[in-house]
């Protein structure tokens, strides 16, 4: 679900630009208020989290991004683009509630070492979410939207996809309000016990903090740009609801590689995987930015298939032996993931200054750093 939500962004940025008239800077404020709201609101989740635990955090995360997918009504009634943004703030609070919950409960449920490969697993669902969502997007969205927009812009295209939405979410938030899970009671602290150390401390927390900064943001940017990558002329001059369907191939690639990853990383380390995977993106957004057609397009899609085990893989090499600092490790690492809102808006600057298809440089040094963070930066240092 969160995935699902989290991929729509893609097909909103090219419909509200249209709809809206709006610059590529304007439209990814879409990404900027969405995933603004991992910055405020990650540190209060963790927060959260050490009171109510990690169920009812799940709970309480699935509500609130039902309300956020609510507002996307009066949001399209009133044709308002600040309230679209506002709606979408609400909706990303709940899904970092749930990321700062449910990922750091994942690597709990079972041995250190195979946590790589739980989490890699338990995300590959994710990506069947965002997998589903750009081709359901282009059908009820954009493909309803086109007519309207020649006519008369609006955005009235999303109110019924997202009521569904709203009835889902509460769905999911009731099965698991009452559904038994495993109590975790290394990850709780009470009210008399105190922490002296800070996750703050820990070398390979910050930099994975970094490392996750840089990755939401380039896999973020890339997707919120291939819409209209695929609608340059030497690229494959697409219409908007066709090439939504191919972003259908940018996160099935993540889905496959996340279920491949999940057993690549019982036997492999997740360093190496995460750096070789990192280079293999280098290359292939090389010929993005110096090739044309064909080559341009499916190197920008296959990206998807390198990004796979990269989140899952990251997060749990910066947990790794954290103990009772985990809740504060995962709210820091779950504040980083607004690198999804910086980095596409200045990929949206260097696209109205320099063309859409140079601006794809940004997230070639993104990926640098992740290969560095794979191989050098992961090690546990006293």
């Amino acid at each position: 679900m969160w995935g699902f939500i989290t991929c729509l962004n893609d097909i909103l940025i090219p419909h509200l630009k249209a709809a809206f008239s709006l610059s590529y800077t304007q439209a990814m404020l879409v990404q900027f208020c969405f995933f603004g709201a991992y910055f405020i609101v990650s540190l209060p989740a963790g927060k959260l989290l050490k009171r109510i635990g990690y169920q009812k955090g799940i709970v309480v995360g699935l509500v609130i991004a039902a309300l956020g997918c609510l507002l996307f009504y009066p949001a399209a009634s009133s044709h308002s683009y600040p309230l679209f943004l506002s709606a979408l703030f609400v909706l990303a609070s709940g899904i970092t509630i749930l990321q700062v919950s449910a990922n750091p409960y994942v690597t709990f449920l079972g041995p250190t070492k195979t946590a790589s490969s739980r989490l890699t697993l338990t995300q590959a669902f994710n990506s069947l979410g965002t997998t589903i969502a750009p081709y359901l997007g282009a059908l009820f969205i954009l493909n309803e939207a086109v007519s309207t927009v020649a006519v008369n812009p609006s955005a009235e295209s999303v109110q019924g996809p997202y009521l569904v939405l709203v009835a889902m979410l509460l769905l999911l938030a009731a099965i698991f309000a009452l559904i038994k899970l495993p109590h975790i009671p290394s990850a709780t602290v009470t009210e008399s016990e105190v922490i002296g150390a800070s996750a703050w401390q820990q070398r390979h927390l910050v930099l994975g903090a970094l490392a996750i900064f840089v990755y939401v943001g380039a896999e973020v940017a890339i997707g919120s740009f291939i819409v209209n990558f695929l609608g340059e002329k030497n690229i494959a001059a697409l219409e908007e609801a066709e090439a939504a369907k191919y972003l259908t191939y940018y996160w099935g690639g993540a889905m496959i590689g996340r279920f491949i990853g999940a057993a690549a990383l019982q036997k492999v380390s997740g360093g190496k995987v995460l750096a070789f995977n990192a280079a293999t993106a280098c290359v292939l957004l090389v010929f993005t930015v110096l090739a044309s057609g064909s080559v341009a397009m499916w190197s920008v899609l296959l990206i998807g298939l390198c990004n796979s085990v990269m989140f899952p893989t990251i997060f749990s090499l910066a947990l790794n032996n954290l103990g009772k600092l985990t809740p504060q490790g995962s709210g820091i690492l779950c504040l980083a993931i607004v690198g999804g809102a910086i980095i596409p808006l200045i990929q949206g600057v260097l696209a109205d200054i320099l063309g859409v298809q140079l601006a794809f440089i940004l997230p070639l040094f993104c990926y640098l750093y992740i290969a560095y963070y794979g191989l050098v930066g992961s090690r546990v240092t006293a």
